[in-house]
């Protein structure tokens, strides 16, 4: 359990902001496309070296990367918008991963995979936790500002700057990083849960992009404790119960936020 905590704390850490992003650029379904994109790459690395941290990280990582720039050249250089690209390349990346698992495994591996196994996260798995999050708050401070400007304005910014297309894509590559990372612990399907939901809930309850971000990280933490304590005492699955958490605190600040809430909206 204490493991399963400090997993989800150092998720948190990394994914809220990366999520808060995604948010603001309206990008938040490229984060559930991306987080199914990964799982052939990861299925791959489970049949070559099995249970393997770094295998699995590896392929998952190149999947990822890979369909995330098969859809941005398939949107600039042909009619096909991103988000349909992005679509139809994700749906390609799930059936053939459940595909590859399902051939060549059992049903207990396949929903390892799918919904992850946030209580046996071991010592290699929690330091390539840590060493994501590390490297994501690093870059999200170098990007910070050029990520500000493609939330604004993202016409205006490509139009005066060339760390556009050096932004998009690099954060691109954090949010694949951070949902391999979230695939480790909870799974590829709830994965997307931890970055997007609390994005969500912040919206509710302030503009300030600072604000927003602790807001969501705290989110995350409140729905990490609680979801575990849940899951310990009531035999649920952890990694659906975390998520379902934060559902419940989403649809709280849906009703009560003081930012476009139902019954505060005026």
């Amino acid at each position: 359990m204490q493991r399963a905590l400090w997993g989800c704390l150092v998720l948190s850490l990394s994914a809220t902001p990366i999520g808060v992003f995604l948010t603001l650029r309206k990008m938040s379904l490229t984060g559930d496309a991306m987080a199914h994109a990964i799982l052939p790459g990861a299925a791959i690395g489970f049949l070559v070296a099995g249970v393997s941290i770094t295998a699995m990280t590896i392929g998952g990582v190149i999947a990822g990367c890979i369909v995330a720039v098969l859809a941005g050249v398939v949107a600039r250089h042909t009619n096909a918008e991103e988000d349909s690209s992005l679509a139809a390349f994700y749906l390609l990346s799930l059936a053939s991963g459940v595909l590859i698992i399902s051939a060549k495994g059992s049903n207990m591996d396949l929903l390892h995979v799918l919904f992850g196994s946030v209580l046996a996260l071991n010592n290699d798995a929690l330091i390539l936790l840590t060493s994501i999050a590390t490297v994501s708050l690093v870059s999200l401070a170098i990007l910070y500002r050029p990520l500000v400007f493609e939330c604004v304005d993202p016409a205006f910014f490509r139009s005066v700057s060339k760390l556009s297309s050096v932004a998009h894509f690099s954060f691109l590559l954090l949010v694949v990083l951070n949902l391999v990372a979230g695939f480790h612990a909870l799974g590829t399907l709830m994965a997307v849960g931890l970055m997007i939901l609390p994005a969500a809930v912040a919206r509710f309850w302030t503009e300030k992009l600072g604000t927003m971000i602790v807001i969501a990280f705290v989110t995350s933490v409140i729905s990490s404790y609680f979801g575990l304590f849940l899951s310990y005492h009531a035999s649920f699955a952890t990694s659906p119960a975390i998520v379902l958490v934060m559902g419940c605190i989403y649809i709280v600040s849906l009703l009560i936020g003081k930012r476009g809430g139902l019954l505060t909206h005026h």
